[in-house]
């Protein structure tokens, strides 16, 4: 498949020939769907924690005797059915952890980057260049490449400052270096924009 190469100004200065390994594949979409899972899965910290009637404090004397009072008959005030007592069944600190084997996080990618050519939601972009980090140029070429409004990730080759900082204040646009993407990411923008030398990368490491 053949793309347009623009410029920062949305102009076409070239053409790029997209390899059919990673950007061609027939998608497998079981996999991208156990990708998704595991992936959220990964992200969950799992430190949530409730204490039992054993780990509350107080609770040492009975609160009242047995019998003649005409309340009912309690123990501790640290039983569940009081307030301030424990609780029964509640979460504890978990690891959610889930590995996910090497060769199938390497198709989940190469099926949503064949599904995004296929749709047609990528734009390869000459290069990604910022003078500095105003949120009001990524605006402006966000609009000159049309993708105003849109999900956008930007593709780059290495780290780029200045352009991850002017995309702080956009929360549907986010800026990585291509090699560090994932199948997520990817799957949950509406657009990809790539560079150049972010497609090179891409080609080295996914291929």
């Amino acid at each position: 498949m053949s793309l347009s190469v623009v410029n920062t100004e949305g102009s076409q200065v070239s053409t790029v020939e997209l390899p059919k390994t990673i950007f061609g594949i027939e998608p497998n979409e079981a996999v991208v769907h156990s990708y998704v899972v595991a992936y959220l899965a990964n992200q969950r910290q799992g430190n949530a924690s409730t204490k039992t009637r054993k780990e509350v404090s107080g609770g040492g004397t009975k609160p009242w005797r047995q019998k003649g009072t005409g309340r009912a008959r309690v123990g501790s005030i640290r039983s569940p059915l009081w307030k301030g007592g424990g609780i029964v069944f509640g979460p504890h600190p978990k690891a959610y952890y889930v590995r996910f084997p090497k060769k199938q996080r390497r198709l989940a990618i190469k099926s949503v980057l064949s599904v995004k050519a296929k749709t047609e939601r990528i734009k390869i972009l000459e290069k990604l260049e910022m003078a500095d980090t105003k949120t009001k140029n990524m605006t402006m070429l966000l609009d000159k490449l049309g993708l105003a409004g849109q999900k956008v990730l930007f593709l780059d080759e290495g780290r780029n400052p200045n352009s991850m900082l002017a995309v702080k204040n956009l929360q549907r646009v986010k800026v990585k270096r291509a090699r560090l993407t994932n199948a997520y990411e990817v799957l949950n923008a509406d657009y990809l924009v790539i560079t150049v030398s972010g497609l090179k990368e891409i080609e080295e490491v996914f291929a």
